[in-house]
């Protein structure tokens, strides 16, 4: 097995802190717009009929959230692309949706000086992932 330097490692810690840092940026943004115009939200969605309001707010919401984690994704693709670890554009994007979803197929794989990339790429698509679930879980409760 290929073993990388301490500088390279290093480099690969740096890059996905500050990556990490700007998807929590993106999360707590969206989730802070959210909250804000939730109640504006509600209020509007319940000029639908029955259940449907409530349907509605949380639709709404998933779309949003969807949308935040596609921008997270998208970041972790640039930054793939940009350092060279991954080629072209949509590999980029897939290779970084594949990790951020934590599937990890292993058909596009990291050349050895980019690799922990990919596990720091999975655990924060985890983190991600657990953070929007606990606002759904809140939204549904305030909601029903």
């Amino acid at each position: 097995m290929e073993v990388i330097g301490t500088g390279l490692l290093f480099r690969q810690i740096v890059i996905g802190f500050l990556v990490v840092s700007a998807t929590v940026v993106i999360q707590a943004e969206m989730l802070n717009l959210f909250s804000r115009r939730l109640g504006w939200l509600m209020t509007h969605m319940r000029r639908l009929p029955g259940r449907w309001s409530e349907t509605g707010v949380i639709v709404i919401t998933i779309h949003g959230l969807l949308f935040a984690l596609i921008l997270q994704v998208s970041l972790w693709a640039v930054v793939l692309f940009a350092t060279g670890a991954v080629k072209g554009a949509e590999a980029s994007l897939y290779f970084s949706l594949v990790c951020f979803t934590t599937l990890g197929f292993g058909d596009i794989t990291l050349p050895v000086e980019w690799r922990f990339l990919s596990a720091i790429i999975g655990a924060n698509g985890f983190l991600m992932f657990g953070w929007s679930t606990a606002y759904m879980v809140e939204l549904i409760r305030r909601v029903h």
